[in-house]
């Protein structure tokens, strides 16, 4: 019986967080369309646009956690991992496009032509906000409790699917309020503009968040490097290796999640035979696994400085040239 790891276990928390986030947008989508529908409401259709949005999304982020843990191929030696990242790209521009777009399209629309309404598609619309309210309040609830579980490991919200449920499902909670409070002002005093206002506010909410889910995603994506501390961590233990003269270049690069690529160039002491080279750096290699989990790539480029020196030095460039 193959015993699952701790990555595989958040995985399988953050799947049903996710599918939790899926269920509860489907149901309030439906719900939010109908009603924004039947009352006329702009308020309401976006927050319906933003609730489509959301669920596209998580069926995104389904995919992210499904397709970044296949093992490394031929094709890609180095595995899937940033497949996480890539889809969690998608699933901003998704809110973009079709949360913050409609959004702004629906106010626009609203402040132009007006809204009539009535009584009682007022009240449908404020009771069809205030379950979404709770479903969506339910559902981030359930992703920061997971957010606060994996931080006690040092992860929080590194992974980038749990990280955008969080970031819509605070968004659905706040942009819901906008839009009660919008429709309640629009209510009580006949001017459409309030309920124009708060489809505006949520379509700039959306985008706004979308710009920074985008900007994490893109950072990762084109090789974002180990934090600070890890690197820091990585290079006091070279300087402390006896065999190291010094430590020319440390370059690090995340390649997935849990996954992270370490190459360095170091200068070793005079005087080590080849045999004593490599036990140096097979002793390195597993002293930065050790110290560094994710570090699943390790590569030294190891010499000899003097006898580089001596090689390079203008006497022997010119012996050579004269040979």
């Amino acid at each position: 019986m193959t015993e699952t790891s701790p990555h595989q276990k958040a995985d399988r928390r953050t799947r049903v967080t996710v599918l939790v986030a899926l269920a509860a947008n489907l149901v309030i989508a439906v719900a939010k369309a109908v009603g924004g529908l039947l009352a006329g409401s702009p308020a309401l259709l976006s927050e319906a646009a933003h609730s489509v949005a959301d669920s596209m999304n998580e069926v995104f982020l389904l995919a992210a956690l499904r397709r970044s843990r296949r093992p490394a191929d031929r094709r890609h030696p180095f595995g899937y991992g940033k497949e996480r990242f890539f889809w969690s790209l998608l699933a901003a521009v998704g809110i973009f496009v079709m949360g913050g777009c409609f959004s702004f399209f629906q106010g626009v629309e609203a402040l132009r032509g007006g809204s009539e309404e009535k009584l009682s598609g007022y009240v449908a619309g404020l009771v069809v906000l205030g379950v979404a309210l709770l479903a969506e309040g339910a559902s981030l609830v359930r992703a920061l409790y997971q957010a606060h579980r994996q931080g006690r490991g040092g992860d929080g919200l590194r992974d980038p699917a749990l990280r955008t449920v969080v970031a819509e499902d605070g968004t659905a909670v706040l942009g819901v309020t906008l839009a009660m409070a919008g429709m309640a002002l629009h209510m009580v005093t006949g001017q459409v503009v309030w309920e124009a206002s708060a489809s505006l506010a949520i379509g700039a909410l959306l985008v706004y968040v979308a710009y920074r889910l985008g900007r994490e995603a893109r950072a990762q994506l084109i090789g974002e490097a180990a934090d600070p501390e890890a690197s820091g961590r990585i290079r006091v233990l070279l300087d402390a290796q006896p065999e190291i003269d010094s430590v020319e270049a440390l370059f690090t690069m995340k390649m997935g999640l849990d996954a992270l690529l370490v190459a360095a160039r170091v200068d070793l002491m005079p005087g080590l035979d080849s045999e004593r080279v490599e036990e140096v750096a097979v002793r390195i290699k597993r002293s930065i696994a050790s110290t560094i989990p994710e570090a699943d790539q390790i590569f030294l480029d190891v010499t000899d400085r003097l006898a580089a020196e001596a090689r390079e030095s203008p006497a022997a460039t010119g012996e050579r040239g004269g040979a």
